[in-house]
């Protein structure tokens, strides 16, 4: 399993299976702090008049939508996932919450037929940790192209604290606590564990922000309450 867990289909499979419990979980998991920094991650974004084009990358069961549709409302936001069971609660919360305005796709970013020079915004929330250095240099490369000159971006992930008590208490609460909760809510503990062995292997978003800023991406660095989470913002200039 070591050599497979970043294996797009792998991630798929695990994500269908965590998708009836997954919201509840990234609340749990973040001690709350996962709406409060789906917001904050957005801050970085310049207010617009203009009728925006925003993609929410994996954008799991649209748990971020609100925050977007607050800080940009006139706009129309497309969302992505390539996962069955995540987008399936997706499109039912587009329906009864959203009236069927947020265009739903199923593709894999990696391999994606998105437009070029085609978005004001591109957003990502909690699924950086699921990609290897060399598909996260694909991600990069795959914001640069959907955005357009002058777009603007921002992702977010659960990380490693920065300090030690902190750290050690925090990796206890996701490897041990978690999986616990994991066996409550679907009889079995391996994909809740799964996270930890993710965020624990993500470490931090600085590498992949040095990845990002590699392309020509204007990329800043960016870390939540004491680092448990961390993520980057910028822009795309004209080459």
């Amino acid at each position: 399993m070591e050599n497979n867990i970043y294996n797009p289909e792998y991630v798929k499979g695990l994500f269908n299976k965590m998708s009836s419990s997954y919201e509840r979980m990234n609340f749990i998991t973040s001690f709350g702090f996962s709406i409060r920094w789906r917001r904050q991650f957005l801050e970085t974004f310049k207010q617009t008049q203009h009728k925006a084009e925003i993609i929410d990358l994996l954008t799991g069961m649209g748990e971020t939508w609100n925050a977007t549709k607050n800080k940009l409302p006139n706009s129309t936001l497309t969302v992505l996932d390539f996962s069955d069971g995540m987008l399936k609660y997706a499109k039912q919360k587009s329906e009864t919450k959203y009236n069927n305005e947020i265009i739903v796709l199923q593709q894999d970013i990696l391999k994606n037929k998105l437009p070029s020079n085609h978005y004001d915004f591109v957003t990502c929330a909690f699924g950086l940790k699921t990609f290897n250095d060399e598909q996260l240099n694909v991600l990069a490369l795959e914001t640069k192209r959907i955005l357009k000159s002058g777009g603007q971006f921002s992702f977010i992930e659960v990380s490693k604290p920065n300090n030690r008590i902190l750290k050690t208490l925090y990796g206890f609460y996701l490897g041990k606590i978690i999986p616990i909760l994991g066996r409550l809510l679907l009889g079995n503990p391996e994909e809740y564990k799964m996270l930890w062995q993710y965020t624990n292997k993500f470490d931090n978003a600085k590498k992949a922000t040095e990845i990002f800023a590699d392309t020509g991406l204007k990329t800043e660095f960016n870390s939540y309450f004491y680092g448990c989470a961390t993520g980057f913002y910028g822009t795309k200039t004209d080459d």
